[in-house]
């Protein structure tokens, strides 16, 4: 049995340690509703912008724009977001894990696979692959649209010369404070909608009729590249407030594994205590015995 000045050490260690993980839980909280507010004012944009983009593309064809030009898939590019911080449990390794899962299943149809990674620890994980390309790290805490266009900006760029015939991105995507999962969505080619499946949306009540002006054309040329600017910054938005839940459940579950902890302790403190007042007592009793 451990002595009691070892376990009343542990005791006050994992006291300090809960003490932490309560304020961490308590950090993530406050910036929690800050970037769970600002994903949820930018998800109707995003996804008027895509409805924009649907009803614009409705029967032109792939080869009218380069972004939209589909090819014969030999290479594959994966954007992987994830945080540039840890300690938000099994958040980052899920996204990690689904990426290593897509790059064994492009590579067994013969593709080649690189990586994009945005954040610290998809960068850490991925470089060990031999598969990254180039790293965005240290702008998940405070990013701008500026930074998402400077990512879209290079991987447009690979597409546009070939180096890429495909691109997803990979993020975790916010459902709720307590669910996080890492969902997978092609980013290029952009692919236009059918003319029937644009009518039928119409006969649904889904959308409706639009005159452009001017060419759709020459207003696809324009919107593409933002097109790609919002994908990408929506993704960094829901990863933005996916970590923070993801940090403040796993700092809860800390605090409460921490005060499971004290009580065993304490229990064996208590124990060893009993132990040491026995054996003196009984040293004492030997002793008035000796001396009979």
């Amino acid at each position: 049995m451990p002595g009691l000045k070892d376990v009343k050490d542990k005791i006050s260690g994992v006291k300090k340690t809960a003490q932490i993980t309560k304020a961490m839980n308590m950090v993530a909280s406050a910036k929690l509703r800050g970037a769970q507010e600002k994903m949820e004012r930018f998800r109707p944009y995003a996804g008027k912008f895509a409805e924009a983009m649907r009803d614009l593309s409705g029967g032109m064809e792939s080869t009218d724009l380069p972004l939209m030009e589909v090819r014969e898939v030999k290479a594959v590019e994966i954007v992987v977001v994830t945080s540039d911080r840890g300690l938000c449990g099994s958040f980052n390794a899920n996204i990690i894990k689904e990426a290593e899962r897509r790059r064994k299943q492009y590579e067994a149809e013969g593709k080649k696979v690189s990586f994009v990674t945005v954040g610290r620890k998809g960068t850490q994980a991925l470089k060990k692959t031999g598969n990254l390309r180039i790293a965005f790290n240290d702008i998940m805490g405070s990013f701008q649209m500026f930074n998402a266009r400077e990512i879209s900006q290079e991987i447009t760029a690979a597409f546009l010369a070939g180096e890429s015939d495909q691109v997803d991105i990979l993020y975790g995507k916010f459902y709720s404070v307590a669910v996080q999962r890492p969902v997978t969505e092609e980013l290029l080619p952009i692919k236009p909608v059918a003319a029937g499946e644009v009518a039928a949306q119409e006969q649904a009540g889904t959308s409706g009729s639009y005159s452009y002006e001017p060419d759709p054309n020459e207003i696809m040329e324009v919107l593409l590249p933002l097109f790609l600017n919002v994908q990408v910054y929506h993704a960094m938005l829901e990863v933005g407030a996916s970590e923070h839940a993801a940090r403040m459940t796993a700092m809860d579950n800390a605090t409460s594994a921490c005060k499971d902890m004290i009580t065993d302790l304490t229990r064996l403190y208590n124990k060893a205590r009993q132990a040491a007042v026995t054996g003196e007592l009984m040293d004492i009793v030997g002793g008035a015995e000796a001396l009979k």
